[in-house]
């Protein structure tokens, strides 16, 4: 009976172990290949202005802070699992599912915040572009990258891109990831009614779909 105990001790003890390790977060003191990464990507997307040197730093906390401020987060500096989603790094056990998955979350995000009164094809339309773009050369080769690219997207720069997900909008990211492009590589879209960009309208166009016309 104790033999039985002290295996069941052990066994709880290696769990919590394994989920602690799994699971951790980087922060204040934190070192490693995430830091770099979460240090690349901010540095990219303009919030991080230090050397990527693979140490979490009070200047990694501050620009942690600022993108967490700025995309709806709780501001702790502390890259925790709601943040690297939004940056777009893998997190849990399971570093591939969950990449899956913050895929599809960070892209119906950007469709709902830039699509969502648009017929569901012109909400796929709007995935689409995204992942054209991952695959061109001009452009950053993550989702993450994307969406978070500097004056990209409206929905980003105004926080449209954190309003309540409709369901459509996470259909539609799953669509386009699964290969549907109603566009025919377009790597831009815009509104006519709305659009300020003289040098949108020089783009070639491809189809229009709903409000938006969507442009090589």
């Amino acid at each position: 009976m104790k033999r039985i105990s002290i295996f069941i001790l052990i066994a709880a003890l290696v769990t919590v172990f394994t989920e602690s390790s799994a699971f951790a977060l980087s922060r204040l003191g934190s070192s490693g290949g995430e830091v770099t990464n979460i240090q690349s990507r901010l540095k990219e997307w303009g919030y991080y202005n230090g050397a990527v040197d693979g140490v979490y730093g009070q200047a990694t906390v501050e620009a942690v802070k600022r993108f967490q401020q700025k995309n709806g987060l709780a501001v702790d500096g502390v890259a925790g699992a709601a943040t690297l989603a939004k940056i777009g790094l893998p997190t849990g056990q399971s570093a591939a599912g969950n990449a899956s998955s913050n895929d599809v979350t960070l892209l119906a995000m950007v469709i709902n915040g830039e699509a969502r009164g648009e017929p569901y094809e012109g909400q796929v339309a709007v995935g689409a572009v995204v992942l054209n773009r991952v695959r061109h050369s001009s452009f950053p080769n993550t989702i993450a990258g994307v969406v978070y690219q500097k004056g990209a997207f409206t929905a980003v720069d105004d926080g449209q891109i954190n309003e309540p997900i409709q369901q459509s909008c996470f259909n539609a990211a799953r669509d386009a990831l699964n290969g549907w492009d109603p566009t025919g590589g377009a790597i831009y879209y815009f509104n006519p009614e709305t659009a300020t960009s003289k040098w949108i309208w020089t783009r070639p166009l491809i189809t229009v779909i709903g409000n938006h016309r969507f442009c090589g």
